[in-house]
Formats: structure tokens, sequence, C-alpha cells
């Protein structure tokens, strides 16, 4: 029926379900604008005509303003945004977010397989399109302790199942070069392949591109991002919370280079997105630095569709998903209206619609270490002996890889637990770039096993802060020095909470003040201190198992500077 439907109104001889009338519409496939057009859509929400002189049973006033597809947000991990898929939805749809692309690893190296069937349920009961990818490297690397592992086994079975769902990102690049056979098993035919691959050069990305990746949403420089774009990978420019790339790859956004791009958030907290905005930002921001319009507008929605594949979006166009935004200020990007699948935003979130999303009741229970003492957190000697230590730069998921005393101007002692019960283990180091005067930090959020990292000015408060999240199963935690806490819980997988965006920006913006007042001066301390783990980007990270020079991907052995 709705095929007949669709044709019927495009003809004239039917009223569209909904017609937006007289906008101006910006076509990102030409660059140009229709002026004083309507935009008819049918009752399964698909754009049935654009043109002069269509109905519709509902009417929707466009004068003065722009019609533009939905935003496509091409890379993001659900559990970094804090929120469940519904609150999630809640939020980003605001921003004009209409389809995201789903990796949920970090949930899968806690639950397992779960995870998938979890996002898979969440997606079918949302109304704006969440793509889940089913992740190949969980965990990430063999130099973590992880909560669960997904095989190859695993992968084929679910391959089967879903042949539609393409994987996440392919982080082990070594595995890749190493032709590991196990990853192999994982990767040979799949529908569609996310890349991981930072600062990968040369051969070694030739070799890693042979694997079948589409994409990589790891370029920190413009001309890693170049060679990625001359190697054909679609390059997302990525605008997270710990990870900011959009302004030096602005350069790379230039008409020729449009098609090839996305825009991704990868990791965004709900501050970011309540104080920033989101992909519409991103938008904003370029439009400002001087890239044309079409190009700002093309990543954000219609090459990004093209690059992932996805036929029936990016386009305001007869057959198309009905993902509107209408904006009252294009160049500032100033949304006054979204609507997903043809629906107006303000309606998907209609009473009894939750029922439909399934329960986090399975993921409550999940941080299993002991109960931690100062004795777990001692301090180095300062002796003015050498160590390795990692070197946090604001903005960006690389590290440095230095080597200082353990009393040098801003060193701390920093630790991660493995808090799945499996081994006990705890890693420790040092690192640079926190600047804490007093107390302690600490994450459940730990890229990608998800152990608890800690950081802090004495063995004291570190413990305390790691007992903190132990006891509320999750969170962020700042420990002042008289042993307050400010505490957010992330209960569900130690990953999310089933709080709404607002009410989790709010107490981040607590947890920062008090960050702040310990002497940290990072943008987003938490989400920097949870990639500390982050074993796959260079240049030297710290494991439960220790520290990982990840330029050899191998752990260092005690004493090694």
């Amino acid at each position: 029926m709705s095929l007949q439907e669709c044709i019927q109104i495009a003809l004239g001889q039917r009223p569209a379900a909904l017609a937006i009338q007289h906008v101006r519409v910006f076509h990102l496939a030409t660059g140009e604008w229709e002026e004083d057009t309507d935009i008819a859509l049918d009752s399964q929400g698909r754009i049935a005509a654009v043109g002069r002189g269509y109905d519709g049973v509902e009417v929707v006033p466009g004068k003065g303003l722009v019609a533009v597809p939905g935003f496509i947000d091409a890379h993001m991990h659900l559990e970094s945004s804090l929120m469940t898929p519904r609150n999630y939805e809640r939020m980003v749809t605001a921003y004009g977010v209409t389809t995201a692309v789903c990796d949920l690893h970090e949930l899968a190296n806690v639950v397992g397989e779960a995870a998938f069937d979890y996002c898979l349920q969440a997606s079918q009961a949302m109304a704006m399109s969440l793509l889940v990818r089913i992740s190949p490297c969980v965990p990430a690397t063999p130099l973590e302790t992880s909560g669960f592992t997904v095989d190859a086994q695993c992968l084929r079975r679910w391959r089967e199942r879903h042949p539609e769902l393409g994987l996440g990102e392919l982080m082990n690049v070594p595995g890749v070069l190493n032709r590991d056979g196990e990853l192999m098993a994982k990767v040979e035919g799949a529908s569609f392949l996310d890349g991981h691959c930072p600062m990968v050069t040369g051969r070694a990305l030739n070799a890693y591109l042979a694997t079948g990746v589409r994409n990589d949403h790891e370029s920190s420089t413009l001309e890693e991002a170049r060679e990625k774009l001359r190697r054909g990978l679609q390059v997302l420019i990525r605008e997270g919370s710990a990870a900011r790339n959009l302004e030096a790859l602005l350069p790379l956004m230039t008409l020729e280079n449009s098609m090839r791009l996305g825009f991704c958030t990868d990791d965004r907290n709900p501050l970011d997105m309540e104080e920033e905005g989101h992909l519409d930002a991103m938008v904003r921001r370029a439009i400002r630095a001087g890239i044309p319009p079409l190009v700002a507008y093309r990543v954000a929605s219609y090459s990004a569709a093209q690059g992932l594949g996805l036929t029936d979006r990016g386009l305001i166009a007869p057959g198309m998903r009905g993902d509107i935004l209408l904006l009252s200020d294009w160049k500032e990007c100033r949304l006054e209206r979204v609507f997903v699948a043809g629906v107006p935003r303000e309606r998907l979130f209609q009473k009894g619609r939750e029922d439909a999303f399934p329960s986090e009741e399975p993921f409550l229970h999940t941080v299993k270490c002991r109960p931690m003492t100062p004795e777990d957190f001692p301090l180095p000697p300062r002796d003015g002996r050498l160590h390795p230590v990692i070197g946090v730069l604001d903005g960006s998921l690389l590290t440095e890889r230095l080597s200082l005393p353990a009393d040098a101007p801003g060193v701390l002692p920093v630790a991660v637990v493995e808090r799945h019960g499996k081994n006990g283990n705890v890693g420790r180091g040092l690192v640079r770039g926190f600047a804490l005067k007093a107390g302690a930090l600490a994450s459940s959020v730990g890229h990608d096993s998800h152990n608890l990292c800690v950081v802090g000015t004495s063995p004291q408060a570190m413990a305390e802060a790691a007992n903190a999240l132990r006891e509320s199963q999750g969170g962020f935690v700042a420990v002042r020095p008289d042993g307050t806490r400010v505490l957010l819980p992330l209960p569900v997988g130690g990953l999310m909470s089933q709080e709404e965006g607002p009410v989790l920006a709010d107490r981040l913006r607590e947890l920062h003040q008090a960050a702040r007042e310990l002497g940290c001066p990072l943008h987003a301390p938490f989400l920097q201190l949870a990639f500390v783990p982050l074993a796959v980007i260079p240049h030297l990270k710290l494991t439960d198992r220790g520290l990982v020079d990840v330029d050899a991907f191998r752990l260092l052995s005690p004493g090694e500077c």
C-alpha cells in the first residue's frame, strides 16, 4: 500500500499524510536552492514528492524556513553518551540527529553478546535509526582483562542470524598485520567493516585496508587524513568530548573531498551536548570557519549516508526517508523543527512508548572487584630515578610517552583495577596532565575493557575513590581531601545511567567543577581518565596488566623506562 500511496501523492491524486509547504529546500546533490516549494510525505514517513502545489491531511507551514536532511552520526558508542537508548534518542534528536551508527563494544566487553541483543531490541523501539554494529574486537587487545570475549564462532553465529549487520571498528591493527587467524576469521566476508587505524601509514595502512575496512574516525592530523582519503577510506571527522579533531581537519572539507567525508562524535557526553550541541555544532563551526555550506551539510548527512551504504536518506527527494530538519538560520544551523521518519519530534515521546524498550536489569551488578585499601596504591620512591610517564593531552586520545622522576611537577600515580571479578589485577603507573593538587578521581568507564581507572595524590584518596565506585556499581567520582565525594552513578554495566540527559548534564557539571577545585584543568577529566587504558591508541597506556607500549604493542617490563 505504501508504494501505491506514494505514487498517488506524487501525482497529486491524493493528499499527502504530511505536507511541509512553502519551504526553501537546500539540495545537497547539486548545491541548488529550491524556493517556495512543498515536501509531501506518505503515511509511512517517506518523502513522496518535492515541488509546488502539494496539500496534506496535516500541513506544516514552512515559509521562512530552510529544509535539509536529518544528520547522521557515522560512528558513536551509545555507552559513551552515558544514556540508555530511550534517553539518547530523546536528547540527540533535539540536535537534528536522525541516524546514528552504534558500535556496542563497550557494553559487550562487560556483559558479552547480551549487549548486542539489548541494543537490537532497543533500536526496533526507536523512531530514529540506530544502526547496530557487531563488535569484532572484544576485547580490543590481549593486553588487558575484559569481562567477556566475543570470538569468531560467536560473530559467525550473529552474522548468520543478522546478515544485514556490519562489523564495528577493527581496532586490533597489529592482529591484522600479523594475520592473526582468529581475527581473520572474524572479518572475512563482513558485509561492512568500520575502521580504527590511528597514525597507521604507508605499507601498514595498505595491509590494514586489505581487510575491506570502509572508513576511519581516528585521523588527528591533516596529512594522516589525506593519506587515508587517497587510499579510498571515507574519513569520519570526529568531535567528541575527549577527542576533538574538527579544527585540525577543517582544510580537508573541500567540495572535491566532500563526498568521501562524514561527521561523527565517537564519544560525546550530555554536558557537551547541552552546552555546545552535537552535529549541528560541527556544521555551525565549519561554516563560521569559511567551509562552503554545501560541504558542511553534505558531510553531516548525504556523504555520510553514501559512505555507509544508506541509499534511502541524506537528501530531500522522493523515495527518501522523511528525516527532515527545518532551520530558521541555515548559516548558524539553528533548528526550528525536526521530523523523524515523517513524525514531528515532539510526538515521539508519548507515554507508553517506552514499554517497548528492553530492560537494563541484567546489567546492574557488574563491578565485582574486592574492597580496595591504600596498600593497593603504593607511591613510587621519589629517588630521582626516571619512570615511564603517560602524558595526557587535553582534547586528544593520543598520549605522550615521557621519561620523568616520580616527583616531577604534575606527575601523579594512576592505577587500573580489574573489576570483572576474574583475577584482581591492579596495574600501576604514573601520569601527567591531570594536575591534581589534592584528592582523587576515578571512573568505571575505562576503554575498552572497562576496568576501574583511578588517579590521585595519595593512596588513601585513591582507595576511597575506587571503593565509592564499587559501592555505586559504577560511575564517576571525585574525592575531596576531607573525604567527601561528588559521585555520578552509572549502574548500567558501570557505563550508563537510566537518568535523562539534562539530569546527567547537571551531575557532570557538578563533577567537573569538583575536579577543577582539585586542580584538574582538563575539559572532560573523567573521559580523559577513561582513555588512559585504551591500548590501541598511541603511545603509552596503562591496563590492569601494566604499562603498554602501544607502538610496539607490548607490556613494559618492570623497571623499563
